[in-house]
């Protein structure tokens, strides 16, 4: 039999479970409530990233090389006033540091924008394109060049004639090239390329004497290019009896030492544009023995997925 205590407390405890039940599901409402914000707010900042400038993803950054490249003094002093591009900046850095930032941002499918080259590996490992140059501001293709050092003919008449016809392809360069991102050691990748290519060797050494460890200084600016050309000619060299030290420099002093004759050869060099400035500056301190490769290009290089063509899209 219930008494009036018994029916208080039946009340009491009827309106304990209904308070317990309305806190539930104000907690479950007040959470979806925040939950929807929150993607809300989401889903405007995605919507705010997709309206922004290519300027605005990139905080205006252009991925540069480093700072003795021609090709960054085109960028810098040249295209970004030629376009009207003030807000950019180049940042300055090295050639793999720049194949680094790119590979990042492409695993990301994210934007970037670098100066680039051919050949180089990075054609053959990434998509990309190069942005247009309606002004022509980075010109058209270019050259690699050997030069030597004055005298390196009368000193070494037999090296003087390897470089001399010392000539291959862009597909070859960009093999040796490959074997180097690969992880292979540059002196082993021209090593086995020089040992799939005796053809080549061949037209390189026709008429060369074999010397008895005459000693060669090849000089070297540290470009995925130069460095694969550098040790194929170095092996090529070899070949016939000459010990050849190789010596990494930047491009300013890898030119003076040619021009006062540390160095006996460079095959890096680029021209008629990117290493002009050092070419004007030593002209007649060296001899130009021609090219050893053609058909380069040089310019912005971005991933093929942005949705940009030109340089002058950079500008707002």
């Amino acid at each position: 039999m219930f008494t009036r205590s018994h029916h208080s407390k039946y009340r009491q405890e009827k309106t304990r479970r209904k308070s317990m039940i309305f806190k539930r599901v104000l907690g479950i409402t007040s959470a979806l409530i925040v939950t929807l914000g929150l993607a809300a707010c989401g889903g405007t900042e995605t919507e705010d990233s997709a309206t922004k400038s290519i300027g605005e993803q990139l905080d205006y950054k252009i991925v540069g090389i480093d700072p003795g490249a021609g090709l960054m003094k085109l960028t810098i002093e040249d295209a970004l006033p030629e376009y009207g591009l003030d807000k950019w900046n180049v940042i300055e850095g090295s050639g793999a540091a720049m194949t680094a930032a790119l590979k990042k941002a492409y695993d990301k499918e994210e934007p970037i924008i670098v100066t680039g080259w051919n050949p180089h590996w990075k054609f053959n490992s990434f998509d990309l394109k190069y942005l247009e140059d309606p002004k022509g501001v980075f010109g058209g293709a270019e050259d690699i060049n050997t030069i030597a050092r004055l005298g390196l003919k009368e000193d070494h008449p037999d090296a003087h004639l390897l470089l001399d016809q010392f000539n291959w392809e862009p597909a070859d360069m960009e093999e040796v090239m490959g074997f180097i991102q690969d992880g292979t050691d540059p002196v082993d990748a021209a090593s086995r390329w020089i040992s799939e290519n005796e053809d080549l060797l061949s037209e390189w050494t026709k008429g060369v004497n074999n010397v008895n460890g005459e000693e060669l200084t090849l000089l070297y600016v540290a470009w995925d290019d130069v460095i694969a050309s550098s040790h194929v000619a170095a092996n090529a060299l070899e070949s016939v009896g000459y010990e050849v030290k190789l010596v990494q420099v930047d491009a300013g002093p890898m030119w003076a030492g040619v021009a006062d004759g540390s160095g006996d050869a460079i095959v890096g060099a680029w021209l008629p544009t990117t290493h002009a400035v050092y070419y004007k500056e030593y002209e007649g301190k060296f001899e130009d023995l021609g090219p050893n490769l053609q058909g380069t290009m040089q310019g912005l290089v971005v991933p093929a997925y942005m949705d940009i063509d030109s340089i002058e899209d950079l500008k707002e």
